[in-house]
């Protein structure tokens, strides 16, 4: 059986570069598998692939939209960067009402979009990030550029395809 199949939005650039800055300090190295992402579904079934690709192409078919930067989310042994976006959430639930037969639990849930740049340590040390991250904090906009479609290897993701929004 094929591994399963991963969606994520695609943030302009500065964006990207700045997240993936905040996750190569702050992300136990050792687990740091990937670059900063927001994920939208975790697991698709990987032998959907050609369904999957068609959806995300028609999903894409739309002017590039911004997401809001909200806040700082204390995750517990982690921290997070909260988004938000009418588009977005829009843009998601559309796709999960198509996928709606093979979600999963965990993207059933509601949808609470975010780029986490540390996962996985003490939680001292994430309540410290947490509060320093939130002390500079000023809310932005950021750019969505596309959606990702990866593989999830057990750890790494493969990439697979990348649709970019009109």
């Amino acid at each position: 059986m094929p591994e399963p199949l991963i969606v994520t939005l695609l943030l302009e650039d500065a964006a990207q570069q700045r997240f993936d800055r905040l996750r190569e300090q702050h992300f136990p190295a050792e687990r740091n598998f990937l670059s900063a992402h927001v994920t939208l579904f975790h697991a698709l079934p990987g032998e959907q692939l050609d369904a999957v690709r068609a959806d995300l192409a028609r999903a894409a078919d739309r002017p590039a939209f911004d997401v809001a930067v909200t806040g700082v989310r204390f995750l517990g042994r982690g921290v997070a960067y909260s988004l938000a976006s009418p588009e977005l959430a829009a843009l998601r639930a559309g796709l999960a009402a198509a996928w709606q037969p093979w979600l999963t639990p965990q993207d059933r849930q509601k949808h609470a979009p975010h780029v986490t740049v540390q996962n996985k340590v003490a939680p001292a040390a994430a309540r410290a990030l947490h509060e320093g991250l939130l002390a500079d904090f000023a809310p932005s906009d950021v750019r969505a550029r596309g959606l990702g479609l990866w593989r999830y290897l057990g750890g790494p993701w493969a990439p697979v395809d990348e649709f970019a929004f009109a």
